[in-house]
């Protein structure tokens, strides 16, 4: 394997790490940990959006020099004293805790050599089970564009019609670290996840430092669920296996009326295990979770763009924890902070756009601070309305984050404003569909996907809330739960509670926190998506809507769960009013001697008597079980995995198994990889469509029967895979389908008219093509054979040659 590079890219992000810390440390200067392990995905940021900025007008070099100036220069002025400065002084003005930027760092290189174990035991981008196609075509056509956004290697002549962020970081990186795409592809990948689950090891240990909870345990019980953790489904369908055998076949079929699951599929024993099956749980969804998605091994926007999603966490905490009196560091936050990780997010990952707007709406009307005084103007107002009445100043307080959010949106959205008006602007058809019951999530899938969480909340938010009366709340919720059945809305049973008791919790004097914040947040978006989805041409119904959402519900909610499942053992604080809840106020000193006091009385349980050992035992025996439960999954997948070696050995290079599985291909893919630029490439359209009726090949999209060349070379093909459709729109993808097919079958004229039209350089000839054609040929004027090898043949235009040129190119032929 190719240990040399692991390393480089090690030092690499040990270098960004550094360069991180005095930003994380801006961002929170007296939590614990200084905000340390969210340097790296802080410091790609700053990297990163001066460099697409600047890529508008010249991508390469010059990019990617005003990233690195922009990060040296961003993480100086967060370091050192501006007015030592001017004296001639170097000063520094953070206080970076060395022992926590080590603990961060040595979780993330953890996190990321367990990845780089994965992949290397399964490095390729494979076509099928996945957007590995589309994923590294990103890479290979930026790696080749002079300009952003970059050519559509799916649709020749025009801008990539999707978020491509994650692919722009990836592609600053291999640069930085001299590696070839089909190696950064990889060490990337591990990269992302590595910052991830330190983002939320780091969060987490804040957020509990200051609930009573040490900061490495609540750190590592975050990195676990977001790194490891699955849902239930493996454990449940192995407990299913311990009951007699008529329980068995009566509970299997209740599953399979809930889930996507056969009766035969739940009563499959552990033979029968495959990673993918617990991705796919609710009917008419996609319900991944981190382990499976980076086992899968997709460079995708809902994986890569995590690290930000919990950065944009992290900046709603700092908020969450500034006190009042500092209106000027609130105002930078939610107008500065908030607008630049949204905007960075739109590009990165467009779904999680909106999640970033709302955790910062949720940290605002949350925080103890009043949100209208962020509005100039308007504080005398706010606090007027406020004193009237509780329920007049929940709703100025409401409507005052609500509009504070909305301006930083406004300046999110200009900041974003060339992918948002360019490259996000497709003709797919996309509208927000009301969700019928038919199409909701029944009571079987949200336990399922959900159930962890919604145990180990539920019980965290009732201790808290110290309901003098159970019984009203027993009764509320079995009335939910009845309602839910007869309408058709799982939802309002299993996951509305939460944002219920969440919102209650954090409105009274309950000893809650920041990771309650999480906790409602999360609910929210389970919520929403079982009320409305986005109907669009990626995945028929609501399926692209909850997948895209889910992975950032298990973020908000993984991260929470480093607080709450410690807190569970320790018990509820003997006061209900946290002596926490002040420490933003304090100085450093008086900080931590008030966290030692908090963490000094949440060891005593308020129970009716006093102190009751054997709660502290079930609790922990319910965190245990809760741990156990979901590592089933990681244990027997991560088995199968490392026990199928592959074929070739362990590497990292993604491109290896063209040479191992389409040897007969290789070597034309090598030469045309070799070419400049981005020439347009005539090869066969990644759909079945052909008048008449489908084509010969069995499959294409998914599959390497289409689109390999391109894919793999960056090389713009003028129609690629289908997927086209949902960015473009059917009429204008089939258009130009006819037009390839009419290249490939018509006469002379008509190739050389088209050819012409899309400035078309070099035809790939290869089974694929063969298979929707027949046996084809180029034996035409201004048409040689470039190359053949193997199965292909690669034929090379000179528009200059083609039938009825006069001469020149083929841009000076139409201007004439």
């Amino acid at each position: 394997m190719e240990y040399a590079l692991v390393i480089r890219w090690l030092v690499l992000y040990a270098v960004l790490f550094a360069a991180g810390l005095p930003l994380a440390a801006r961002l929170l200067p007296d939590a614990a940990g200084r905000g340390a392990g969210l340097a790296l995905p802080a410091a790609l940021l700053v990297l990163t959006v001066p460099a697409y900025w600047v890529g508008q007008i010249s991508f390469g070099p010059i990019a990617l020099a005003a990233g690195v100036v922009a990060l040296l220069v961003a993480a100086a002025l967060a370091a050192f004293d501006a007015d030592a400065l001017r004296d001639g002084r170097a000063d520094l003005a953070v206080d970076i805790d060395v022992r926590a930027a080590g603990d961060a760092f040595a979780v993330f290189t953890a996190a990321f050599l367990f990845v780089v174990a994965i992949r290397a035991f399964d490095p390729a981008v494979f076509p099928a089970g996945g957007e590995k196609f589309l994923d590294f075509g990103l890479l290979k056509t930026l790696e080749r564009s002079s300009t952003l956004p970059p050519e559509d290697f799916w649709f020749a002549g025009e801008p990539v019609k999707y978020y491509y962020g994650g692919h722009l970081m990836t592609t600053l990186l291999s640069w930085l670290s001299g590696t070839e795409p089909r190696f950064a592809y990889n060490l990337a990948l591990a990269g992302f996840y590595g910052a991830v689950v330190t983002a939320a090891f780091e969060l987490a240990g804040a957020i509990g430092a200051e609930r009573g909870v040490p900061r490495r345990i609540a750190g590592l019980f975050a990195a676990f669920f977001v790194g490891f953790a699955s849902n239930l489904v493996t454990m449940g369908r192995f407990a299913l296996l311990a009951l007699p055998d008529d329980l068995q076949r009566t509970a299997a079929e209740l599953i399979a009326e809930q889930t996507e699951y056969a009766v035969s599929d739940v009563l499959a024993g552990a033979g029968s295990f495959s990673y993918w099956s617990a991705s796919r749980v609710i009917p008419g969804t996609i319900n991944e979770f981190p382990l499976f998605a980076w086992l899968n091994g997709d460079l995708h926007a809902h994986m890569t763009g995590t690290p930000f999603l919990l950065l944009a966490a992290a900046v709603g905490f700092a908020y969450y924890r500034t006190p009042d009196a500092n209106r000027r560091r609130r105002r930078a936050l939610v107008f500065g902070a908030v607008p630049l990780v949204a905007s960075w997010q739109a590009v990165h990952n467009t779904w999680s756009f909106p999640s970033v707007l709302g955790l910062a709406w949720l940290a605002v009307a949350f925080a103890p601070a009043a949100p209208w005084s962020l509005l100039p103007g308007v504080g005398a107002v706010g606090r007027r309305a406020a004193s009237r009445s509780r329920l007049a100043a929940e709703a100025t307080r409401v409507a005052s984050a609500f509009v504070a959010v909305g301006v930083a949106a406004v300046v999110a959205v200009a900041l974003a404003s060339p992918f948002l008006f360019g490259a996000a602007t497709g003709a797919g058809g996309r509208s927000i569909e009301l969700l019928g019951p038919e199409m909701r999530s029944g009571f079987g899938g949200l336990l399922f996907v959900h159930g962890a969480f919604i145990a180990a909340f539920g019980a965290y938010l009732l201790a808290r809330l110290r309901v003098e009366r159970p019984a009203y709340v027993v009764g509320a919720l079995a009335a939910a739960a009845f309602v839910a059945l007869e309408i058709g809305f799982a939802a309002l049973a299993v996951v509305v509670p939460l944002l219920v008791f969440g919102w209650v919790a954090l409105r009274t004097d309950r000893p809650v926190g920041y990771e309650t914040v999480l906790i409602v947040g999360g609910a929210g978006i389970v919520t929403l998506v079982e009320l409305v989805y986005v109907s669009e041409q990626a995945g028929p119904g609501r399926m692209n809507t909850v997948f895209k959402t889910y992975m950032q519900v298990w973020m908000l909610w993984a991260t929470a769960m480093g607080v709450v499942l410690p807190s569970l053992v320790r018990g509820v604080p003997a006061s209900a009013s946290d002596a926490a809840s002040d420490v933003a106020e304090r100085s450093s000193a008086a900080r931590e001697t008030a966290s030692r006091d908090v963490r000094s009385r949440a060891g005593s349980v308020a129970t009716d008597g006093g102190r009751v050992p054997w709660r502290r035992f079930a609790a922990a025996a319910f965190v245990v079980a809760l741990v156990a439960s979901t590592s089933v999954y990681g244990v027997m997948a991560l088995g199968n995995h490392f026990q199928q070696g592959p074929p070739g050995g362990t590497t990292l290079d993604a491109t290896q198994f063209v040479e191992t599985y389409h040897p007969e291909q290789a070597a034309a893919i090598d030469w045309l990889d070799k070419r400049e630029g981005t020439p347009t490439l005539l090869e066969a359209p990644g759909t079945h469509y052909y008048p008449g009726g489908n084509d010969g090949r069995t499959r294409v999209m998914y599959n390497w029967n289409a689109s390999a060349a391109s894919s793999l070379t960056g090389v713009p093909s003028v129609a690629g895979w289908a997927h086209e459709v949902g960015y473009r729109g059917d009429e204008v993808y089939y258009d130009r389908v006819r037009d390839v097919d009419a290249m490939f079958t018509g006469d002379a004229e008509t190739r050389a008219d088209l050819f012409r039209e899309y400035d078309v350089r070099y035809i790939w000839v290869g089974p694929s093509e063969r298979h929707r054609y027949g046996d084809v040929s180029f034996e035409m004027e201004g048409v040689t054979v470039a190359h053949r090898s193997g199965s292909v043949t690669i034929y090379e235009v000179h528009p200059d040659r083609l039938p009825g040129a006069s001469g020149g190119s083929a841009t000076e032929n139409e201007s004439a």
